[in-house]
């Protein structure tokens, strides 16, 4: 009789998931989920300041001014950014702002556009 083998971290795809009880847990990013949830449940909701829901590919405007760290430069109020892409973590909204570059902003800087 062998086992089935444990579905692979959705944060990070580590093929190293084990059990722990009722979790699953992945050694290499530190994530835990449970593997009877529905999908949408697993994921977590990523809301712009006004409380509408983001998703990757959307555009957004910057409603602070922002200073870069490590830089002088700054990310001006009203800066159009396209086609976002959503990641875990604190600054939750990765993106390429133009005339900066790649970039990592949090979602409650920013407003749907």
């Amino acid at each position: 009789m062998s086992e089935q083998p444990l579905p692979p971290c959705p944060a990070c795809q580590s093929v190293y998931s084990y059990s722990d009880g009722v979790l699953l847990n992945c050694p290499e990013c530190g994530h835990s989920w449970d593997p009877n949830a529905a999908p949408a449940e697993q994921a977590a909701a990523v809301t712009d300041s006004n409380g509408n829901p983001l998703s990757d590919g959307d555009s957004v405007v910057v409603i602070k001014d922002l200073k870069v760290k490590g830089s002088s430069a700054v990310v001006k109020v009203g800066t159009k950014v396209k086609n976002i892409r959503l990641v875990g973590g604190d600054h939750d909204i990765d993106c390429k702002i133009p005339g900066i570059g790649a970039m990592q902003l949090k979602s409650e800087f920013v407003k749907k556009a």
